[in-house]
Order: C-alpha cells, then sequence, then structure tokens
C-alpha cells in the first residue's frame, strides 16, 4: 500500500482574523513567496493534458483562507450592501453555520469580495486597505501543494479519514473510489464542518482536497501553452464566461482531488458543490 505522509509539524503560521461582526470571523494565513512547478508530471496517475506542460512559476507571499468559505461568513458578508449583484443570504443545499457555503456562481463570489473589501475599508485607516479577490490558479496550486511535488499535499493517494471526497466507484463513470495503491472509502454525500478532519498542510491551510470546488479568478484555458509565470490570474481580452476551479469536492472521486486537476464551469453556475475561499494582498502585514 501507497505510503500516506501527513504533515503534523508544530509549525505556527502567520495569520491574522478579520472579525465580521456577531462573533463571525474570517482567518487568514500568509502563504510566503516562492517558486514551483505548476501542473502535473507525465507519469502522474490519472493526469490529463489539461495538465501540462509543466511550466515554473514564481508567487509572490499573499494571505489565504485557512478555510473555503463558511455559511456564516457568507451570511454576514451578503448582509453589507450590494456593490454589483444581489447575493443570496443562505444559499446552500446543506445547512451549517460552519459548513462551506455552496451553490455560489463565480459571480457571487466576486460580488463576496468586493463586499468584504468594502467592509474593511470602512473600518480600517486608508494606509490599511486589504482588498480581498478570487486566488489566481497558481495561487491555488501553489497553496495547495506547500512545497509538495506528489499528487496531494499528503503524499501519493488520500484516503476518506483525510479528506471528504467519493471513497467509493463510480459505476456509472467507471471512477474509482481510490488512487494508487491507496484504500476506498466512505461516501459522505454532503460538505462537513471546515477543518473538521484537523489535517492541515505545511502552510496550515485546510481542505484543499474535495469538500467544495473551489473558483479562482482566471479565464478557463486548454493547458498551459502562453500562461503566466508570475502568478497573475490568467484573462482574455475577449468576453469568456468559462472559469476554473480547483480542489475537488465531496461529490468527486480523488483523481478529480489532486493538487493539478483543473476544472471548467460557467461562471453564472451554482451547484451544491461549488464553493471558494478568498486572498488579499500580503505586503501590509510585512
Amino acid at each position: 500500500m501507497a505510503k500516506i505522509v501527513i504533515n503534523r509539524s508544530a509549525r505556527t503560521a502567520q495569520y491574522f482574523i478579520e472579525d465580521l461582526g456577531d462573533g463571525v470571523e474570517l482567518e487568514m494565513v500568509l502563504i510566503p513567496g516562492g517558486s514551483f512547478l505548476m501542473g502535473s508530471p507525465e507519469d502522474e496517475l490519472e493526469r490529463r493534458e489539461s495538465e501540462s506542460p509543466q511550466h515554473e512559476v514564481t508567487i509572490r507571499p499573499f494571505c489565504m483562507g485557512k478555510y473555503p468559505v463558511t455559511q456564516a461568513q457568507w451570511k454576514a458578508v451578503a448582509s453589507l450592501p450590494q456593490v454589483n449583484g444581489k447575493l443570496d443570504a443562505d444559499p446552500s443545499e446543506f445547512k451549517g453555520e460552519n459548513r462551506p457555503v455552496e451553490q455560489v456562481s463565480w459571480h457571487d463570489a466576486v460580488e463576496f469580495c468586493v463586499r468584504l473589501s468594502r467592509f474593511v475599508e470602512d473600518r480600517l485607516s486608508s494606509h490599511t486597505k486589504r482588498p480581498y479577490r478570487l486566488p489566481s490558479e497558481a495561487e491555488w496550486e501553489y497553496a495547495c501543494r506547500a512545497g509538495t511535488t506528489t499528487p496531494f499535499h499528503f503524499g501519493e493517494t488520500i484516503t476518506t479519514d483525510l479528506a471528504n471526497y467519493r471513497g467509493t466507484d463510480n459505476e456509472e463513470y467507471k471512477w474509482s473510489g481510490s488512487y494508487g495503491q491507496g484504500s476506498k472509502g466512505i461516501y459522505r454525500e454532503e460538505t462537513t464542518p471546515v477543518g473538521s478532519f484537523g489535517v492541515a498542510n505545511a502552510f496550515g491551510l485546510y481542505d484543499m482536497h474535495g469538500q467544495v470546488w473551489e473558483w479562482c479568478a482566471d479565464h478557463w484555458h486548454e493547458n498551459y501553452e502562453g500562461a503566466p509565470t508570475d502568478g497573475s490570474a490568467w484573462l482574455d481580452d475577449i468576453d469568456n464566461d468559462k472559469r476554473l476551479l480547483r480542489g475537488g469536492s465531496w461529490n468527486n472521486n480523488p483523481e478529480f482531488c489532486r493538487s493539478a486537476y483543473r476544472s471548467i464551469f460557467v461562471a453564472g453556475n451554482r451547484y451544491n458543490d461549488l464553493g471558494f475561499r478568498v486572498v488579499c494582498a500580503a505586503a501590509w502585514m510585512q
């Protein structure tokens, strides 16, 4: 059986807490800058051509949500004044304040970021602004890997004791509930409270594999030919409503939860396995 490496080091990540009011907090973790190989190697099991070619990307430091945005956090921000679009304060199918918000579109997630940024700006001096946004695809993969080069930040395989994904076979599509030499597991058929597995990656982030798909800022591209190497979002000049998601979900088999796997959805889609997490610049912390 493949060895599963779980990082349980005592290292303390640098972080800050955004107070959203009424006891609701948003924990943000500092992601250090560095360079990494984005995409999957040719010998990675179940890799897709969209994950190639591997290319070196240099990432500047930034801050990222410790968890996917929760329903409590969503409700707090959805109650703030509208900027561009309306937000449903309670869109999720699987109810729970500490569960990830789902059934939110890319446009909804962007509106959340704008409202949160305005809220923070109103409370702080003009010298301490923190514009929130969706991560670029490169930032997301860099943060997920946290220095690893294996299919998962856990190691070569994954189990349902470590993450929320479909650990049973999907007979309709012939997808396996196991990955590599790993074992099959259970299929919870719903989200779980964020951080409930108690296993973070080396950067201190939870739920990067499975749970809910996470929207990224980028437009969809078929592969990495011509992709930016500076960590910025890859955006088209023409109108393109196809956006990137990363991480897999509770409804997906393990191959879709790999660090390198890329998914595409129309920006207006809302499903019970679509969520997001936010990022902001790290310059103000230094």
